[in-house]
This record gives C-alpha cells, sequence and structure tokens, in this order.
C-alpha cells in the first residue's frame, strides 16, 4: 500500500509515516517521533538522512523509503530506470525516451513506475560512483542500437543542431525497488533512491550494435573559472559611467587625473585614487577590483 501523503490540521501518532504532498528527489519519507497536530500549511521538508523537522507540535524524521528494504535478509531486487529528456532549443523536441535494461528481477518486458512506462531495451550503464579524489565522475550509458533507432534519433536532432549528437540532454537515473513498481500490491510510485540527474557531454562511440554516451553532472565545468572575473588588484573593470560604476557627477578629470573642463574629456583612470576624485577620500567606493589582492602572498 502507497505511503499516504501529509496532511494539514491532523494529529499524528509516534510511529506514523508521511510523505511530502509534492514529488522530492530526494526520495525521503517522514516518520513522527513526536506526537501531535500538524500546521495549517506543510512544513519545508528536510532533504537529508536523519534530519528532523518541527510541524507544529509534531517533529518528523527524515527516512529512506527504499533502504529499509534493502536492510531485510530477502530484499526486493534494484530496478534501474533512464529517462533522456531532449531539449527544444538544441534537439527541436522536448520528448522524453523512458528504458529499462531488465537485469535484475527477471523482467523480461516493459515496466510501468509512476503511470510511465519504461521500454526493455539492452542498456549498460556505469561510471555513476563517487570517490574521494577531488573529481566528479563521469558515467557513461550504452544503449543498444540493433535496430537503429538511436541511429534515427541521432540523425533527428543533428537537423536542428548540426553535429550536436544529443549533447545537453538531459538523463535521469531512478532507481527503485521491484516491490513498488506499478501493478505490485505494494507499489508506490514515492518510494525510490534519490533521483540522479546528468547531461549528455559528448558521442563517445557509435556502431550498429550501440550507441555509447559520455555524462557529466551540471557542476562538471571543465576549464571554467570561480570568481570568472579575474582578480586584479589595481585596475578597475567596471564601465566608466555605468550602473556597477554609479559615478554621475559633475566633476572632471582625466585620465591622469587632472581637472577637465567638459563631459567629453572627463576619462576614468582606472585607478582607486581615480575613484577617490570622483566619491571622496572618506567615501565608500565602487571600486571593480580587489585592491587587496595585492596584500596577499
Amino acid at each position: 500500500m502507497a505511503t499516504a501523503a501529509w496532511a494539514a490540521s491532523t494529529e499524528f501518532a509516534v510511529g506514523d509515516i508521511r510523505r511530502a504532498t509534492t514529488d522530492q528527489a530526494s526520495g525521503l519519507f517522514f516518520r513522527c517521533t513526536t506526537a501531535g497536530t500538524s500546521a495549517s500549511s506543510e512544513p519545508s521538508w528536510p532533504t537529508d538522512l536523519g534530519s528532523t523537522i518541527t510541524d507544529n507540535t509534531c517533529v518528523w524524521t527524515a527516512i529512506a523509503s527504499a533502504y529499509e528494504e534493502l536492510s531485510k535478509l530477502n530484499p526486493s531486487a534494484i530496478i534501474e530506470l533512464f529517462e533522456v529528456h531532449l531539449d527544444n532549443t538544441l534537439h527541436g523536441s522536448t520528448d522524453i525516451y523512458r528504458f529499462h535494461a531488465g537485469a535484475n528481477a527477471d523482467v523480461d518486458g516493459n515496466v510501468v513506475f509512476n503511470g510511465n512506462t519504461y521500454t526493455r531495451i539492452p542498456v549498460k550503464a556505469d561510471g555513476f560512483e563517487f570517490a574521494n579524489t577531488g573529481t566528479l565522475p563521469r558515467p557513461t550509458l550504452s544503449i543498444s542500437n540493433l535496430d537503429g533507432t538511436m541511429t534515427t534519433l541521432l540523425l533527428l536532432v543533428n537537423a536542428t543542431t548540426a553535429g550536436n549528437d544529443l549533447g545537453g540532454a538531459e538523463v535521469r537515473r531512478i532507481r527503485t525497488l521491484k516491490k513498488f513498481l506499478d501493478g505490485e500490491s505494494t507499489a508506490d510510485p514515492n518510494a525510490k533512491f534519490p533521483d540522479e540527474r546528468w547531461y549528455v557531454d559528448r558521442k563517445a562511440n557509435e556502431s550498429r550494435d550501440s550507441v555509447t554516451f559520455e555524462l557529466a553532472s551540471k557542476f562538471d565545468l571543465a576549464g571554467q573559472k570561480l570568481p570568472k572575473r579575474q582578480i586584479v588588484a589595481n585596475v578597475c573593470q567596471w564601465v566608466y559611467r555605468s550602473s556597477e560604476c554609479s559615478y554621475t557627477g559633475d566633476d572632471y578629470f582625466d585620465v591622469n587625473g587632472n581637472t577637465v573642463p567638459s563631459l567629453s574629456q572627463d576619462v576614468c583612470g582606472k585607478r582607486v585614487a581615480s575613484c577617490k576624485l570622483r566619491f571622496g577620500n572618506t567615501a565608500q567606493l565602487p571600486f571593480g577590483s580587489f585592491p587587496g589582492a595585492g596584500l596577499t602572498k
């Protein structure tokens, strides 16, 4: 039986288990650990296992919807589902392709979870493990191409963006247990492991047999710098008299800090001294750089 959703202004006893009223990517449920009456509005549910939240006079503790089943001696099989979400700008469509490998629990056909049908197709997915090496994983997803379906899909998206090869498509990895699939007596669309969202970084290989994609996290920004602005000590990076600069005064100076008579001759020297001439020696300066950077070795 599916877990009931939280309800407002309702009495709950210790041990009652409820889920959020909206879909939670965390895959968490919440057990009442202090009896009481819920508030008139839903609390902001925690996303960490074991975290607590006070709900009027109730206290809820986050528990895993799927992990508890795995602690049993004979747990239900893990079912791995995949969704590929296309982007209309990149791929000319917002279609969603759903599939599963059918490798667990002797599933020999399509499966339905949360009302969505996942087609059984040979799939090999690996490299999702996180390590302590300081780098994010870059999983690979290989999909059967024996009937030419993947080649056809690639041709369609490349007609919108040449050479795209599904780059930028969102890949969702959804894991649940067989007992929670639609049609089972214990079906529950909310009982699952936390959803994983990846993006196709590149097509690694294409053959008659299969197509392999390399995936990346949205946080995997190779070659990017934080902050994107270069840290420079003595050169202001703002455009003079822009909203960042904020100077709108009638005092005009040239690049060397000499007084000039007109706006047409007014040029900022991009130094802290140039800022002080316009805003004052003791005023807060909107200097667009990092003067303190030169003090650090």
